[in-house]
This record gives C-alpha cells, sequence and structure tokens, in this order.
C-alpha cells in the first residue's frame, strides 16, 4: 500500500511541477517569435528553465508542508456544490 500512495504523491507533485513550467515555456515562446534569433533563443529557454526551477521548488516545498495530494484535492473540491445537494 505504501508504493501505491507514494506512486499516487509522484503524480500529484508532477502536475504541481507542471503548472509553472508551462507558463514559463509558454512566455518563453512568445519572447521567441517577438525577438527571433539568438537572444530570444536564449531569453526563451531561460523563461522556461525558471518556470521548471520554480515548478520543482513549489512541488517540493508543498509535498513537505501539507502533501501533494491534499493540496489537489483542495483545489479540485467544490463545497459551494456540496451546499446546493444539502438543500
Amino acid at each position: 500500500m505504501k508504493i501505491f500512495e507514494t506512486l499516487i504523491e509522484v503524480l500529484h507533485w508532477g502536475k504541481i511541477a507542471a503548472s509553472p513550467t508551462l507558463i514559463g515555456g509558454i512566455l518563453g515562446w512568445i519572447v521567441y517569435l517577438k525577438f527571433p534569433g539568438m537572444l530570444g533563443m536564449i531569453l526563451g529557454v531561460s523563461l522556461a528553465l525558471a518556470g521548471l526551477i520554480f515548478g520543482i521548488i513549489w512541488a517540493t516545498r508543498v509535498w513537505k508542508e501539507v502533501g501533494t495530494t491534499t493540496f489537489m484535492s483542495r483545489l479540485i473540491a467544490t463545497p459551494e456544490l456540496d451546499a446546493v445537494e444539502e438543500k
């Protein structure tokens, strides 16, 4: 059972780390399109790497503090819909 729990935590860690990585990649792509050439490529890759590094740091901090499964379940929860069902 411990292996399954760890696998779920790792999958959620990847989801958390992917968000800033995706944002950094998109921003990097936009910068590269705006400044085609070596400067644009360097800035674009730098933004993508910054997003990746921020995502890794953030996901690891979440894992250590509250757990990635708990964090993701808070994001997915819809308490306003629970109140509708009670009425």
